[in-house]
């Protein structure tokens, strides 16, 4: 791609692959008309901060590393180290949910009565899961392409028909499951509970920092980067917000299950309309979708891990490379994990709530990795006032404190309110779901910490010795 010569199209587009997800619904869903409100209110709160200020930094340091970079140049190589295990561990927190995802929707195939059966849910996860790890150790060259034409089609093309599904039940008059009103619309703040989903929404619209390792190559940045952050913005919401109101029409909310509340909708639509034959072919193209963008996302935060074994944050032999430059140790030791980690749903009374804890613990996790990247872009713009950046976010210093501290502030609430069981979900015992999610919380961030301190002690011995 020649520099200067990305379109504003050619942004949004990217935001839309990287961000709209069709495995989020059903958890938005659970808000009913209110998810209007949430959506708007995480717009305004975290995802276009989170954009502007991703675009400031990927154009002053555009160098690769992403935000292991940039808070490294802020804070340290230890600071930087921290960031980047969160941002890899809780992408390997989030493959649990979208193999439980695949799972589930691939049960509307065989069986729809295995969706809460968690030892069909466990060994179908684990064969995908291992089969796209295996297929990755002979790199991502192929399987990028592909992994792009099944997003498109598993995401977009299934989002927009429940859209029209639920426009035309709708205007047949047939019954609704919410009301559109003003009362509905505004949520009911009366019991916190009833915000712990919010962390779900959030985490739905996290990945807009991806694109912005492009702008420098976008003509004026300064004026079309917000244009297409407006477009990107719009089409993700709405499509987001109709999409789960659509689910929301036909489904209960007592009723909804949060891993196939999508395919419980769809059935609902093509009983009624007669297009039951329709069922197999939309799962199995969420399935292949699902699985194409699992094979792209189980390399890249591997590959951003390799960072740091090259900075010495971890042993070498860690970042072992095969002949088609796949780091083979990384992934081994992520399936592992993984296959422990998957381990919640037999801990858990059901799949639903098993599912709930694991999406919970990555939005936290993801949503410190932001506040790190917030933190940054302040001592950055102290620290570095001479590098040039192709995209500044306007007003001043002033403008920067702005966006950055409503971006944090929204994600440390958030933070906080995620470690409260929602009230739309049943979680089995409170006492244990605080102390999984107490411990899984902190036992992710302290980790990084713990792997950096033996490392460095390590490194001294080492030098020690050599002397």
């Amino acid at each position: 791609m020649n520099k200067k010569s990305l379109s504003v199209f050619g942004l949004v587009m990217m935001n839309i692959i990287a961000i709209d997800s069709i495995r989020s619904l059903p958890m938005c869903a659970e808000y009913g008309f209110s998810i209007v409100f949430y959506f708007a209110a995480a717009a305004l709160l975290f995802f276009i901060p989170t954009a502007l200020v991703s675009a400031e930094l990927a154009t002053g340091w555009p160098e690769e590393g992403g935000v292991y970079l940039w808070s490294r140049e802020a804070f340290g190589k230890k600071f930087g180290f921290m960031t980047i295990w969160m941002q890899w561990f809780y992408n390997l927190c989030w493959y649990p949910t979208i193999m439980s995802f695949i799972a589930a929707t691939l049960a509307y195939c065989i069986n729809p009565d295995l969706v809460n059966n968690k030892f069909y849910i466990l060994p179908v996860v684990f064969i995908f899961f291992w089969g796209a790890t295996i297929i990755n150790f002979f790199g991502m060259k192929a399987s990028s392409v592909l992994s792009s034409v099944t997003a498109i089609i598993g995401v977009l093309i299934p989002m927009i028909f429940i859209i029209l599904l639920g426009v035309v039940w709708m205007c047949l008059g047939k019954p609704i499951n919410i009301q559109f009103n003003w009362h509905s619309f505004f949520p009911d703040l009366s019991s916190i509970d009833n915000m712990v989903l919010l962390t779900a929404v959030l985490y739905s619209l996290v990945g807009i920092e991806m694109s912005s390792v492009h702008v420098g190559e976008v003509t004026n940045p300064q004026k079309n980067y917000p244009k297409a952050i407006f477009w990107s913005a719009l089409i993700i919401l709405s499509s987001l917000i109709f999409s789960s109101l659509a689910v929301a029409l036909v489904i209960p909310q007592k009723q909804l299950n949060i891993v196939s509340g999508l395919m419980q909708a769809f059935e609902v639509f093509f009983i009624s309309f007669h297009m039951s034959w329709f069922m197999p072919v939309l799962a199995l193209l969420i399935v292949l979708s699902s699985i194409g963008g699992v094979n792209a996302w189980i390399l890249g935060p591997s590959k951003s891990l390799l960072i740091a074994c090259h900075d010495e944050c971890l042993p070498q032999k860690l970042g072992y490379k095969n002949k088609h430059g796949v780091p083979v140790t990384i992934l081994v030791v992520q399936g592992c994990i993984f296959t422990v980690l998957c381990s919640v749903f037999l801990f858990m009374p059901t799949v639903t709530s098993g599912f709930w804890v694991l999406t919970n613990i990555t939005s936290i996790l993801a949503l410190l990795v932001y506040v790190a990247m917030f933190a940054s872009a302040i001592k950055l713009r102290y620290k570095y006032p001479e590098v040039k950046r192709a995209f500044v976010i306007p007003g001043g210093k002033m403008g920067l404190w702005t966006v950055c501290g409503i971006g944090s502030l929204s994600c440390i609430f958030t933070i906080g309110i995620g470690f409260l069981p929602p009230s739309q979900i049943a979680v089995g015992s409170l006492k244990t779901y605080e102390l999984t999610m107490i411990i899984g919380v902190l036992s992710s961030s302290a980790l990084p910490f713990i792997i950096y301190e033996i490392h460095e002690q390590w490194k001294k011995t080492r030098s020690k010795v050599a002397l």
